[in-house]
């Protein structure tokens, strides 16, 4: 027997549906977290005041405990507020210094077991460095070519301490970066020369490499001096590709 219609059985299936992730669930401290964040840097909680209380905050964003709790010892870890027991959580004075800080513990995990990530920290320090020297150069003031002249010679009465010598020559490099006048820069030089530090191989260097550095560094300040941004900053290049052979990764 003939049949007329179409089977259509197959048409009328439901279409597959793609299987997607789930969403998460965010913790509540989170959402506190989120909540507070936007206020302080409003001002509405001003540097040096207090927060709310845990109670307070539990009422007013209908939470518990735990996760203002947890949202506040967060915001500690930011360093956004110091936790005082007694006290509360008073909001601190956010720095370029400390955010850098905040990210140095998983920076040096990565750096330790990748010597291809440690190449390109070098890299960057070169290319940093070598900008940062070329702005001393055109903009250092008598005050603050006197200041690195002091350093230079705190660097130089080192020669024979290794440990003293290397703090000197730190220093030589972040006051290059302090006569931009910006805090981002003086913030970067100082974590990317903390971290490189944790890297620093005494074994590798070579006998009289003290002298090298020295050498290499009054050359530096002599550019600087007399305003020769492109001199000072060749004497950079020859200075960080040779020092850069001293970091090499722990692992």
């Amino acid at each position: 027997m003939s049949n007329d219609y179409e089977d259509t059985s197959t048409a009328r299936q439901p279409a597959a549906v793609a299987e997607v992730a789930p969403i998460a669930r965010r913790k509540l401290s989170h959402e506190v977290l989120d909540r507070l964040l936007p206020r302080i840097r409003s001002g509405e909680f001003p540097v040096n005041t207090l927060l709310p209380s845990e109670r307070d905050l539990m009422a007013s964003l209908g939470v518990g405990r735990p996760a203002v709790r947890e949202a506040l010892q967060a915001l500690q870890r930011m360093g956004v507020v110091d936790i005082v027991h007694g006290e509360g959580a008073r909001v601190l004075p956010l720095t370029a210094d400390k955010v850098m800080g905040q990210v140095t513990d998983a920076a040096m995990h990565l750096l330790s077991g990748s010597s291809d990530l440690l190449e390109h920290l070098k890299q960057a320090r070169l290319d940093f460095e070598v900008a940062m020297i070329r702005t001393a150069a055109k903009r250092a003031t008598t005050k603050q070519i006197a200041h690195l002249n002091q350093l230079l010679e705190e660097h130089r009465a080192a020669l024979d301490d290794p440990q003293r010598f290397l703090a000197t020559d730190m220093a030589f490099h972040h006051a290059i970066a302090e006569i931009s006048n910006n805090a981002i820069y003086t913030a970067v030089s100082q974590t990317m020369l903390a971290w490189l530090e944790q890297f620093h191989q005494e074994v590798v260097r070579a006998p009289g490499a003290e002298k090298t550095t020295l050498n290499e560094h009054i050359k530096m300040f002599n550019c600087i001096a007399a305003h020769d941004a492109e001199g000072a900053a060749a004497a950079m290049v020859a200075h960080l590709k040779r020092a850069n052979k001293h970091y090499k990764t722990l692992a």
